[in-house]
């Protein structure tokens, strides 16, 4: 059963960039002159390896990116309610 005070937040990180033409990429790490790989599986695996990082991915096509999505779980701050003065009955 899932607790129901926190929620799962996540954050993309940029961790390579395709070189056109085609499905090459490098990653950040390695950037300005580093490994081009051929694919991406290529370039999901040498991330894998060099960080040990088992999750999920996020590719941006149009931005020519990918992104490693880290999930974090963040507890849910309870809403304070407001009252005021002026509702009160005298």
């Amino acid at each position: 059963m899932k607790d129901k005070n926190i929620q799962p937040v996540e954050q993309n990180v940029l961790i390579a960039r395709r070189i056109p033409p085609g499905d090459k990429y490098r990653l950040v790490a390695n950037e300005p002159e580093g490994q081009i790989h051929k694919t991406l599986t290529d370039t999901l695996e040498a991330y894998s390896k060099l960080t040990g990082f088992k999750g999920a991915y996020r590719l941006e096509p149009l931005k020519n990116e990918l992104y490693a999505i880290f999930t974090e779980e963040v507890p849910i701050q309870p809403i304070k309610k407001v009252e005021y003065s002026i509702y009160e009955q005298h």
